[in-house]
């Protein structure tokens, strides 16, 4: 378990059971020391489901049980916020005030708290109360535009690339507030909405409208357009990627391709014989398996890599060298990141039984190490 190390040590952290992004926001917390302790919800016949080595966004986390809907377990929660540093919650707006749990009961019980909120569309706005997932926040922020090709709709993300997304930024969102709040003393609210973060991450290709690499129209610009940007099928059915932008290895995908003296190659950034050129490059890589282009391109600087499946990549070389994936209990899961060269974490920490640790986290957390009924 990487609790107690690694630099998030100390770090105590409350959060509220949900999905999605608020449990993958306490994971990377967990993964990187910090004690998260998870407030699962007891279910209406008074038990509490496992999901066993499946709930790998619990990693590293402790677990008590509560009914939020009682005022005795209320009071409970309200008890840990007394030694919180940060909360997370991922309700729809309203709902944890409703429970006797928001950022006013919060903060006047832990002035010092950093009280984090995870939803899709915010906590204000038209849209705050309507329902939705990851690829309508990234749909309507315009994070979802250049994912596709010229007159097809979008292609929907291989991941939960939004939820992802928001519990990066509440995460950041989180350790600004409680380095704040510790040279202050006053805590705040986190409203970390995930279309904010995907508009926020969009700021890259901004960049590039600004001085006319991308424009609106898909299929036209630097990174959705070109031959020597794209994906392609090999003989044996799988596939491969080129990420050739800079000339130099753009000349070296082409030297290694038997291009040089194919003339009509000779301006990459000639948008007119994209599409044209694009089908030249489908037809090449189309007359070899994966393998002989890996051999060929991979670990050069014509910018390549094959496209893996998770079970693939884990495999991999240079995945193995780094150790990126490991598996516990017959789960695949990545390792943790970013790496610290003075508080290194590399564990993968334990799945806890839910609502297991409550007397030892009432103990720890709550003044006067208040007694626990047994259960």
């Amino acid at each position: 378990m990487t609790r107690g190390a690694g630099p998030l040590a100390g770090l105590r952290i409350i959060e509220i059971a949900g999905i999605g992004p608020g449990p993958f926001c306490g994971m990377l917390l967990a993964d990187l020391g910090a004690d998260v302790v998870v407030v699962d919800r007891i279910e209406p016949n008074g038990e509490t489901a496992d999901l066993g080595p499946a709930a790998v966004t619990n990693r590293g986390k402790r677990s008590i049980a509560a009914d939020l809907k009682s005022p005795g377990d209320v009071a409970m929660v309200l008890d840990l916020v007394g030694g919180a540093d940060a909360l997370i919650e991922g309700m729809r707006p309203g709902v944890m005030e409703r429970l006797g749990l928001g950022p006013d009961a919060c903060l006047a019980r832990n002035p010092a708290l950093v009280y984090g909120r995870m939803t899709g569309w915010g906590q204000e706005g038209p849209l705050a109360h309507a329902a939705g997932h990851d690829l309508n926040y990234i749909a309507l922020s315009g994070a979802l535009w250049y994912a596709g090709q010229p007159g097809e709709p979008p292609i929907t993300p291989p991941s939960v690339v939004g939820d992802v997304g928001g519990a990066l930024y509440l995460a950041v969102g989180l350790l600004a507030g409680v380095m704040n709040a510790r040279q202050t003393g006053t805590g705040q609210v986190v409203d970390s909405a995930i279309v904010d973060g995907s508009a926020h991450m969009l700021n890259l290709l901004l960049a590039l409208k600004a001085i006319g690499h991308m424009v609106n129209e898909r299929g036209q610009s630097i990174l959705d357009g070109p031959h020597w940007y794209s994906t392609y099928r090999c003989s044996d059915g799988q596939f491969v990627s080129v990420g050739s932008v800079e000339p130099k290895f753009y000349r070296l995908l082409r030297e290694k391709l038997g291009l040089l003296d194919e003339p009509a190659f000779d301006d990459g950034n000639a948008i007119e014989r994209w599409p044209d050129l694009k089908d030249r490059f489908a037809e090449l890589f189309a007359m070899r398996p994966r393998a002989e282009w890996c051999a060929l391109l991979e670990g050069s600087d014509a910018c390549f890599a094959p496209v893996l499946n998770p079970d693939e990549a884990a495999g991999h070389p240079h995945m193995v060298a780094r150790g990126v994936y490991q598996v516990q209990d017959g789960v695949l899961q990545a390792s943790p990141a970013p790496r610290f060269s003075g508080t290194p974490v590399t564990a993968i920490g334990a799945i806890p039984r839910r609502g297991a640790d409550k007397t030892e986290v009432l103990a720890e957390w709550c003044s006067g190490a208040r007694e626990v009924a047994a259960e």
